[in-house]
């Protein structure tokens, strides 16, 4: 596979893996990586959505709201 970068995307490719101590090469696997890893575990959090969507597991307007107020009310105390 060969991939075609813009001169400055491969500048800043080639920056990074300077300060790094290796290679553009290896910078560019780590990103493609990630990126991949990434969308994998996006597609499958939405997928576990859409099934609990499918069951009625789901929460009204009001019980999201009520959620967040308890949530915010542990996290930030007042004053």
């Amino acid at each position: 596979m060969e991939v075609i970068l813009s001169p400055e995307l491969q500048a800043k490719l080639t920056r990074i893996a300077r300060d790094r101590g290796t290679d553009a090469e290896a910078v560019a696997r780590e990103a493609i990586e990630r990126l991949v890893d990434y969308d994998d575990w996006f597609v499958r959090e939405v997928e576990k959505g859409l099934t609990q969507i499918e069951r009625g597991d789901t929460l009204s307007h009001q019980e999201v709201g009520t959620r967040l107020r308890e949530r915010l009310a542990v996290t930030q105390p007042r004053p």
